[in-house]
């Protein structure tokens, strides 16, 4: 069975106060809700790491890092290395955001070198795929969106893919207030894990976790997460308050 989860992205938000005042309201909305088969992961800035993954130690809220440079060391000034996230037991990281595809220019070659530096460190890696806007006007999505997995994932071996999860974002969905609906979702859902077992086999295909990012609410969550191939969220401005974020893990 594949997990469900719900994944918070704090971007560059929240100064060290309202981390901690954040972090506070979560663990005391998530402690003793029946999360059963869901994991429930926050990603705070490079700043907050250190400090929010010694405060959700025992919980069962899991610490993730937004972003990790290929390297193991070196004169990369303002980056930050798996050896270093590791050092602070951050063992999850996402790759490929949109954001970092569109403002700091990661390409699929680039992503493919972060993806496999962060396996060969043994970091679980939350992978981040979409269209923007025009592709999806001009029904270019499908080929986008293959493209995007082909490229950077799909020499990794079978047994690379137990530590995978996909991500799909609509780009023209982040941050607008729009929302892919959920057939929308579902069917891109659905092509991504066809993809997946043409490649592979069926049996990886159904046991990988695919979220959906896009302008996730309460409002909306529990319509998105009851498609078939969703396997949860990758929440962004809905993850910066508690109680928002605790009804979006009560929604699936």
């Amino acid at each position: 069975m594949r997990s469900k989860i719900v994944a918070g992205n704090w971007k560059m938000n929240n100064s060290a106060k309202e981390s901690k005042a954040l972090i506070k309201n979560l663990k005391k909305s998530v402690k003793g809700l029946p999360l059963n088969n869901t994991r429930v992961i926050v990603a705070p800035s490079f700043v907050y790491l250190q400090k929010i993954a010694k405060k959700t130690a025992g919980t069962p809220i899991e610490v993730a890092a937004q972003n990790m440079n290929d390297a193991p060391k070196g004169a990369y000034t303002g980056e930050v290395s798996g050896e270093m996230l590791k050092s602070i037991h951050v063992n999850t990281v996402i790759l490929g955001h949109s954001e970092r595809r569109e403002y700091y220019y990661e390409t699929d070659t680039i992503l493919k070198k972060k993806v496999l530096s962060a396996l060969d460190q043994n970091f679980e890696i939350i992978f981040c795929f979409g269209e923007v806007l025009e592709d999806r006007k001009s029904n270019k999505h499908f080929d986008v969106v293959k493209s995007q997995i082909v490229n950077a994932l799909f020499d990794l071996t079978s047994d690379d893919w137990e530590n995978i999860i996909l991500a799909y974002e609509p780009v023209w969905a982040i941050g607008t207030g729009e929302t892919a609906s959920p057939e929308q979702a579902q069917e891109m859902h659905a092509f991504v894990r066809d993809l997946i077992a043409t490649k592979y086999d069926q049996h990886l295909a159904e046991h990988t976790s695919i979220l959906y990012g896009g302008s996730v609410k309460p409002a909306n969550a529990e319509e998105i997460f009851s498609k078939e191939d969703v396997d949860g969220g990758l929440i962004g401005g809905a993850s910066l308050n508690a109680d928002d974020f605790t009804a979006i893990v009560k929604a699936i």
